[in-house]
């Protein structure tokens, strides 16, 4: 039941939020210019990158870090510029270029990530330099914010009752959000991403781009491939996200996706003695249902001062589906709130953002100038990771119900979400919300992205996927063509390749040495995984 809806705790937990509607520009178009010539961008393409070692006490000290210049509007490349952040692992065998990687979001710093998980790509240098970066928006990347926007709005009001007093909150926060970030969110999205990648695969020095995408990266990667056919060399998509469906289908089905997630990690904690719900996995679903509803009614107090809700545990419940190996950590954590009233571990999935304030006080606008240079890592907005999110989606996203079109719209949503999980659902309706009052985003993705005339491509869907159903990989391989090649992970956890041995060998496989598996080839057995 929907009820009365905590806009704070909204704020604070989702990732894909309400507030954080961005006021965006219709990006995303391939770029021409106004009087319909093509623009010069020879001096793009003309750049090197300069590698050196990357500065800050938690880098590696064999990662190199640099940075290349993109046009802020590939339609007036002339009308200031914005330096991406990259960083690589140097190959260790004989190289064949560069593998450039997206670990997904939208909104994930590929910098940062690379630092902090390099160790799973170590093999792909057997053959190319492993590149990640920060794309526009991201990161060191001109860093789009929200700033404190979640401070402005009315925790007291009823979604349900009063819709048009929420989206007004939201129309107010999505100007804040503007303020905050400066003149790249009119250009973000995924088409003008797409095109950044290719100024990346040339100042690397490859005639053609090879790429692992994840997730997100996964809609990146198919519309570079839709972008610059003849460029793509050898593309994998693992965890492959939808190219057509509207944000509030992507809601519901993500919704279904984590119950049976939930599930699935019910089914295996009843197993163990730990389990604070007991031994039969039936009662255990009901049981986490209950402490939901029961927190959403009378939230505990946090080390931060502020309450505990039901939909702040359902927010760490869902990042910790991510991943099968989080499955014991996850135990422990709603095992000491049940026995203790004790949030600290369940926080410690959010990644922090139930801290008070939705950014760093005193901190910069971040690409506010015309020439937009690379921050500090210090100096990226504590918001960026879901302002990114947002920006990026909304400009990929071309519908805009308005505000009358919602209000009648929620009941019957509200049933179709709440039948798709009765945990997830009330959590994932927000998704409905999120673009309102912003431009409509570019439909070049949903019409354009399709019957590729490329390399042949291997895309891998994962059955027990929570954020990515296996059958968007289905359906965006039959949208992408012959080119096109699908590997069933028959296993859990959000993509494959850290999660799977098999996955692992087959993918490297392709990468290193063009082997691709036979269409339609599976993965999944116990012993695969790791």
């Amino acid at each position: 039941m929907l009820a009365r809806m905590s806009t704070r705790s909204v704020f604070r937990h989702r990732a894909i939020t309400v507030a954080t509607g961005l006021a965006l520009a219709a990006a995303g178009l391939p770029a021409v210019a106004a009087d319909g010539s093509e623009p010069d961008l020879s001096r793009f393409y003309r750049q090197k990158v300069a590698w050196a070692r990357c500065a800050g006490v938690e880098m590696p000290e064999d990662l190199q870090c640099g940075k290349v210049t993109v046009p802020l509007d590939y339609t007036e490349p002339r009308a200031g510029t914005l330096d991406l952040a990259l960083a690589r692992y140097r190959a260790t065998g004989t190289s064949r270029g560069s593998l450039l990687l997206n670990f997904g979001g939208p909104g994930g710093a590929g910098v940062a990530e690379l630092a902090a998980g390099g160790d799973e790509f170590m093999g792909l240098t057997d053959g190319y330099d492993v590149v990640g970066f920060d794309p526009r928006g991201v990161g060191r990347s001109s860093p789009v914010s929200c700033g404190d926007a979640s401070t402005d709005l009315d925790e007291d009001t009823d979604l349900q009752a009063d819709p048009h007093a929420v989206l007004r909150q939201v129309r107010r926060a999505a100007d804040i959000c503007a303020e905050h970030s400066g003149p790249v969110l009119p250009h973000i999205g995924t088409v003008n991403a797409s095109r950044d990648l290719d100024v990346m695969r040339q100042a690397l020095g490859d005639k053609k781009l090879n790429y692992l995408g994840f997730s997100y990266g996964t809609r990146l990667g198919a519309v570079y491939a839709a972008q610059f056919p003849e460029r793509v060399g050898r593309l994998v998509l693992d965890g492959v996200d939808t190219l057509t469906e509207p944000l509030s289908e992507q809601g519901v089905v993500g919704a279904a996706g984590q119950q049976r997630a939930l599930e699935d990690f019910v089914t295996w904690c009843v197993k163990d003695i730990a389990c604070p719900f007991g031994t039969d996995a039936r009662s255990a679903r009901e049981d986490v249902a209950r402490l939901v509803e029961s927190l959403d009614s009378d939230p505990v107090a946090t080390d931060f001062g502020e309450d505990f809700t039901g939909q702040d545990l359902v927010g760490a419940i869902s990042q910790a589906l991510y991943s099968r190996e989080l499955w014991p950590a996850l135990e422990r954590a709603l095992a000491s709130l049940v026995e203790d009233g004790d949030t600290r571990a369940l926080l410690g999935f959010t990644g922090g953002m139930s801290a008070p304030g939705g950014g760093v006080p005193g901190l910069r606008a971040a690409g506010t100038g015309t020439d937009g240079g690379l921050v500090d890592q210090d100096e990226v907005p504590i918001d960026n990771l879901p302002a990114a999110l947002m920006a990026i989606n909304c400009a990929d996203d071309p519908d805009r119900p308005g505000a009358d079109r919602i209000a009648r719209d929620l009941g019957r949503l509200r049933a179709a979400y709440e039948e798709a999980s009765p945990v997830f659902g009330r959590y994932r309706l927000t998704e409905y919300l999120m673009c309102y009052g912003r431009p409509r985003g570019t439909d070049f993705i949903r019409e354009k992205v399709r019957d590729v005339r490329t390399p042949k491509m291997l895309l891998v869907g994962t059955r027990g996927d929570p954020a990515t159903p296996y059958r968007w990989t289905v359906e965006t391989a039959e949208r992408l063509g012959d080119s096109a090649v699908v590997l069933d992970n028959r296993s859990e956890g959000h993509t494959g390749y850290a999660s799977s041995r098999c996955v692992h060998r087959k993918v490297d496989a392709f990468l290193l040495y063009g082997s691709l598996p036979p269409d339609g080839s599976s993965c999944g057995s116990e012993e695969d995984r790791d």
